[in-house]
């Protein structure tokens, strides 16, 4: 019987590889051969330190093997009795995450809904596709602010230059806005946001940032990576016409007097869908998007624990894990 090899989370702060043996998919899924995979990094930092992503999500250990790894391009090996047969062989990313409750891609091998997955380009190098489930995610937030118009033409803001700030910044300027303002207390993160395409990049409580919503400099609107409320209320206070908020909430926000008037909109994160994962992957082909920028490091998936650690302590922005290496 053919085995898997999977990273699997034993306990908070362990992980190591198990052999598994070698699932069949499902009727509307495909076995894919995971060539690389990114990291998530607030997923992979909650659940290898022992902490919930979400706000009553249940952690048992051992964990599920493989989790929490969705961020993957691969070769789809075998498809299930009603999954396209015509996928068999193709290159592939996942642009959905299929979910925590079932084995994960932080392996050799992976099952995965067939349609959760997008067919690549052969030429394209692992470091320059891997995130693209981020970047669907993200197009989701920049979809929900383009549509009443707020960003071409308008000084936008993003709070947060980490992976999913640093896509905005480019997604923001595809999208056509006149001024991209990036907000982090990081200093390398303000620099790399700035080659890749913010005009302004400042700290926190900058002077230069708008001192309130009303005033001719404030931004037209802006989208918060952090899910920080301290994050969130200051660019509500700075923007006029809306705030979108990417990053995982798990506070409450405060929405004031300031707030009330002027048509301001709070909003909430959208959903993921196909449409949104083809614009990403067209401005990636298009080289308005450039993913490899986030990508930091890259590290055999046996050295899991040391691509957390990079995280942890902000060296990398993003880790490119292999199963195997290359080669």
């Amino acid at each position: 019987m053919k085995h898997l090899q999977a990273l699997q989370i034993t306990k908070p702060g362990l992980a190591g590889l198990v052999e598994l043996p070698m699932p069949e998919p499902g009727a509307v899924e495909v076995l894919l051969e995971v060539e690389a995979i990114s990291t998530c990094p607030h997923w992979d930092m909650h659940i290898f330190e022992g902490r919930p992503m979400f706000a009553g999500m249940k952690l048992e250990y051992p964990y599920w093997p493989g989790q929490p790894g969705h961020e993957a391009i691969g070769r789809v090996v075998r498809a299930g009795k009603k999954a396209p047969r015509e996928l068999v062989g193709k290159r592939v990313a996942v642009w959905r995450d299929a979910g925590p409750y079932r084995p994960g891609l932080y392996a050799t091998h992976g099952i995965v809904p067939a349609e959760n997955v997008v067919e690549i380009p052969e030429h394209i190098p692992p470091s320059e596709i891997a995130s693209l489930e981020l970047a669907m995610c993200v197009q989701v937030s920049i979809d929900q602010l383009a549509g009443p118009d707020l960003i071409r033409g308008n000084k936008v803001a993003v709070s947060g230059l980490g992976p999913a700030g640093l896509v905005a910044v480019q997604l923001l300027r595809r999208a056509g806005a006149g001024e991209i303002w990036g907000i982090d207390p990081q200093e390398g993160r303000r620099k790399l946001a700035a080659r890749h395409g913010a005009d302004v990049v400042v700290p926190p409580g900058d002077p230069a940032l708008p001192k309130q919503r009303t005033a001719q400099e404030a931004f037209a609107a802006a989208l918060d990576t952090t899910g920080l409320p301290v994050s969130i209320e200051a660019l509500m206070q700075a923007t006029r016409r809306a705030v979108g908020i990417f990053g995982v909430l798990r506070e409450t926000v405060r929405f004031g007097p300031q707030q009330w008037y002027g048509g301001f909109s709070l909003l909430g994160y959208g959903e993921h869908n196909r449409g949104a994962a083809d614009r990403a992957l067209q401005a990636v082909l298009d080289r308005d998007l450039d993913l490899s920028a986030l990508i930091t490091h890259s590290l055999p998936l046996a050295r899991y624990a040391e691509a957390v650690a990079l995280l942890q302590s902000m060296k990398a922005v993003k880790v490119l894990l292999y199963p195997r290496l290359p080669g």
